[in-house]
């Protein structure tokens, strides 16, 4: 009898015993105690914790979450280019922060004529397509314009943050002091630009309020 209830006990064990795995799979580690985690050497930093990355219908979901070593920023107001990555200044307004982490996202991209208008997503961007795509991430512009259609978009004139030069051809913008073009020395595409650019032959525009 004594045999009988240690073979008995020992198979409610043995059964006991598989259960955590299949716990821990359906669950998600909730069923038993996770296993603790190797402690830390002395020497290992602790990762410093990446800035915030929006989630919404322009910047987030839409394309993506955004990599958090493109959302670098610089004290004041006046953005910062720094081996092609813009730095967005602290006292832009969030959507004028968002529009440079958006097109952040495009410096490895080519021209491609046409590009991001069919869709913000695209394998490549023309000007206005560029454009358009900062614009959008900053809940400034619904849906894609080309250069002609910028010429009558938003107000006349240089923006406070963000001011986009157009005419019938080509369209480029200003953000946070930064130059966002398709044209310049180097590569062609979606870059920011170190050179200044004249702005005669172009109509100026800005987003009201911005």
């Amino acid at each position: 009898m004594r045999a009988k209830t240690l073979v008995a006990l020992g198979l409610t064990t043995f059964g006991l015993a598989c259960v955590p795995a299949a716990s821990v799979a359906a669950t998600g580690g909730a069923g038993m105690p996770s296993k603790p985690a190797p402690a830390k050497k002395s020497g290992d930093a602790a990762p410093a914790p990446g800035p915030a990355t929006p989630h919404d219908q322009a910047g987030g979901a839409a394309f993506g979450s955004i990599p958090a070593m493109l959302h670098p920023t610089v004290p004041g107001d006046v953005g910062v280019i720094r081996d092609g990555v813009a730095y967005a200044p602290d006292n832009a307004p969030l959507r004028v922060k968002r529009a440079i982490w958006a097109a952040n996202r495009l410096r490895h991209k080519p021209y491609i004529y046409g590009g991001g208008h069919g869709s913000f997503r695209s394998r490549g961007y023309d000007c206005s397509g560029t454009v358009s795509f900062a614009l959008h991430a900053a809940h400034l512009l619904r849906s894609p314009l080309d250069s002609g259609s910028f010429m009558r978009w938003g107000r006349r004139g240089r923006g406070r943050w963000i001011t986009v030069y157009t005419n019938p051809g080509h369209a480029w913008a200003i953000i946070a002091g930064m130059r966002l073009d398709t044209s310049g020395p180097g590569e062609s595409g979606p870059r920011w630009r170190t050179e200044s650019r004249s702005a005669r032959g172009f109509r100026v525009r800005h987003p009201s309020g911005y």
